[in-house]
């Protein structure tokens, strides 16, 4: 039997081969908030104004929106294994760029590069699908899936710790290239070479023309603040949008072989997770930005705040839901087994109103904000890990990737609203002393918790929907409950 015939058919041990996935995860979404709090340092030590160096979030963004129902798709058809390896290779050799240069267009070059790690959730959850027996699925797409968020504070974390007291801001960037080394080799060593499970080209004009459509939908979102919402760029843009999007629509309606199936974005069944993940996103970056502005204001200054480093304020304040949802991530993998992943998010969107409600009415001891914090971080750790269940459900197996890529852009989109509202809603409260007033974080809260009562009815809005067809027959969907 010849080498590669034996690889076809030895299945990797699930143990290595979920924490792989997991570590991959986790890398995209510490490249996607490493440079959250370093926008100030870089547009300093760049000197740039604060709207160029915002430009290192809203390149990476872009980047992520036009990547990822092409890699997605990509694994579909070629097989995950070689596009999850050039995606890899993509992000350390764009942190890479971004540890040597001390250009703006030179990193946001690297942060394009580094956009394709978006694409490694879909792949990872085709793989899930197609190695693990069905009485694990659930819990392993939960533990992969959750790091995504937890990710996101250990980036925050990392940032903090290294670039405190004005310190380089490259600096973060080579826990970056670490991440990324180690991801590229384990995955090399522990992802089976396998036959695609899809079949036929992909739709390289429709990819183009979504491409268009999402960075036009896109650059005014997280650009609107900058240019103002009334300015002819913001509404060009947004035009745009309104004309290139649905165009796309008839036009995968007229490929032989579209990139996405339009009945498949007009099933409810992918319609619901879509919804809940775009606004899961948004309470996500709600909560992240008004809790870090919250507590690093000095108190004499405003009458809130506590004063606290950018470092303390990962570590107190964000950590501790990040360490909650690496426990969690596993409990709520069996829980969507056992109760059904509408279900699972419901009750984590229960979490999160809760949490946004008690920062809108208790905020003045650091418990209260670490508490609500903690609420917020379970509630998005429960639906990411019951988003991927939810898709995995309603599709074909060949349809795997690109279902998960069109949910991982909405949660995308999602964060994207959610900085930029927050953004806006804080700036418009700013008074005299240089500092939101205390009524506009109230607001942000609100916001926040307008997001989390939402999903709880959208996952209402999802119940009786019993069967999906996959390969094999029709299955019970466990989360119609």
């Amino acid at each position: 039997m010849s080498r590669a015939a034996d690889d076809e058919q030895r299945s990797p041990r699930p143990g290595p081969l979920v924490a792989v996935l997991a570590l991959g995860t986790t890398s995209l979404s510490l490249m996607q908030s490493l440079v959250v709090p370093l926008l100030p340092t870089i547009g300093a030590q760049l000197g740039v104004s604060a709207n160029a160096a915002g430009w290192v979030l809203t390149a990476n963004l872009l980047a992520a929106a036009v990547a990822t129902p092409v890699l997605g798709r990509l694994g579909d058809t070629w097989g995950e294994r070689p596009v999850a390896l050039g995606v890899l290779v993509a992000m350390s050799a764009g942190t890479l760029l971004a540890l040597v240069t001390s250009s703006l267009p030179l990193l946001l070059v690297a942060r394009v590069l580094q956009g394709a790690s978006y694409g490694l959730f879909p792949l990872a959850i085709s793989v899930l699908r197609r190695e693990l027996p069905a009485g694990r699925l659930d819990v392993a797409m939960s533990v992969v899936s959750s790091t995504l968020a937890v990710g996101g504070v250990v980036g925050l974390v990392a940032a903090g710790m290294l670039t405190r007291d004005g310190a380089d801001y490259h600096r973060p960037f080579w826990i970056g290239l670490v991440v990324c080394l180690v991801t590229l080799v384990l995955t090399a060593v522990v992802l089976p070479r396998r036959r695609a499970t899809g079949s036929g080209r992909v739709d390289w004009a429709g990819a183009a023309v979504l491409a268009v459509g999402l960075v036009l939908l896109l650059l005014p979102v997280s650009q609107g603040n900058a240019w103002g919402w009334t300015s002819p760029g913001t509404l060009g843009c947004l035009a745009g949008a309104a004309l290139v999007l649905p165009g796309w629509v008839l036009l995968q309606r007229r490929r032989a072989e579209p990139l996405v199936r339009p009945r498949l974005l007009a099933d409810p069944r992918i319609v619901v997770p879509n919804v809940a993940g775009l606004l899961t996103g948004i309470g996500l970056f709600a909560s992240f930005l008004v809790v870090l502005q919250f507590v690093q204001t000095p108190p004499g200054a405003a009458g809130y705040g506590f004063g606290a480093s950018v470092l303390e304020a990962a570590v107190v304040y964000l950590l501790p839901g990040g360490v909650a949802g690496v426990l969690l991530a596993p409990v709520a993998g069996r829980v969507v087994a056992r109760l059904g992943a509408l279900t699972t998010l419901r009750a984590g969107a229960v979490c999160g109103l809760a949490g946004f409600g008690l920062f809108a009415v208790l905020r003045d001891t650091p418990a209260q904000v670490v508490a609500a914090g903690l609420l917020t971080q379970i509630w998005v750790t429960v639906a990411y890990a019951a988003l991927p269940a939810l898709v995995v459900a309603a599709v074909r197996p060949e349809e795997t990737g690109v279902a998960n890529a069109v949910n991982s852009i909405a949660r995308s989109v999602g964060q994207a609203v959610g900085s930029t509202v927050t953004v806006a809603v804080l700036a418009a409260g700013t008074g005299a002393t240089g500092f939101p007033s205390a009524g506009s974080f109230t607001a942000v809260a609100l916001v926040g918790a307008g997001s989390a009562a939402a999903v709880a009815a959208v996952t209402l809005a999802g119940r009786g929907r019993r069967g999906t067809a996959v390969a094999g027959g029709t299955v019970p969907v466990a989360d119609a409950r």
